[in-house]
């Protein structure tokens, strides 16, 4: 069920809410999702840029300034297992809708803005869907940011359960490095079963298929 808020006067200024994704592509690991709220004409953060330009070291400074100074923020994780219920389109869009639900449930009506080209449904709030925004809206971009950093704490962490697997190095990217050692090994709990690299791999010994990660 949607979120209900009274609706503002069409030309009313709103907070914006900037929501991205982070692994969409990988054959392994979750789709994360954040959303971050600023001041409507406001951007309480110097130094944003989409994530896919700016160093691993960059982004894990701007992370703990974006989370202080955002009217509100959530990051949402859509696990695996949903990702192979539901396809990774499905699971973005209800990351996402999962995300802007959570800040406008602390903020009140705000408009989102998605990267991308599509909305998810049932949103209890204005949105639109920008082609390009993480390179254009600094909202988004900050999403951006927070969404890859979250994910690559994750995909370190799964490192340290399956190190054989490289995901610190290429977090769950289908990188030659990876192919081959899911050749080697076949699947471990964290890969995307309903991938076509990773079926193709399901033939070869599944060691983790009784394995419950701890």
């Amino acid at each position: 069920m949607p979120l209900a808020f009274a609706t503002p006067a069409p030309d009313a200024p709103l907070p914006v809410a900037g929501v991205d994704e982070a692994g969409r592509g990988p054959l392994a690991g979750p789709v994360v999702v954040a959303a971050v709220v600023f001041p409507r004409g406001r951007t309480p953060v110097n130094g944003l840029d989409d994530s896919k330009a700016l160093s691993a070291e960059r982004r894990e400074q701007l992370y703990p300034r974006i989370i202080e100074r955002a009217l509100a923020w959530q990051v949402v994780s859509i696990e695996v297992e949903e990702i192979d219920r539901l396809n990774i389109y499905h699971a973005t869009m209800l990351g996402m809708r999962r995300a802007i639900e959570a800040v406008a449930a602390r903020v009140g009506a705000v408009e989102a803005l998605v990267d991308g080209n599509a909305l998810p449904k049932g949103l209890p709030c204005r949105a639109r869907a920008i082609v390009g925004g993480d390179a254009s809206e600094r909202a988004i971009m900050a999403a951006s940011i927070l969404a890859k950093v979250s994910r690559d704490r994750y995909m370190r962490e799964l490192h340290a359960r399956w190190p054989d697997y490289g995901f610190d190095e290429h977090k769950g990217y289908g990188t030659p490095a990876h192919r081959a050692a899911l050749q080697r090994l076949g699947p471990c709990p964290a890969h995307r079963r309903s991938w076509a690299p990773v079926q193709a791999t399901l033939q070869a010994p599944d060691l983790f298929a009784e394995c419950v990660p701890g």
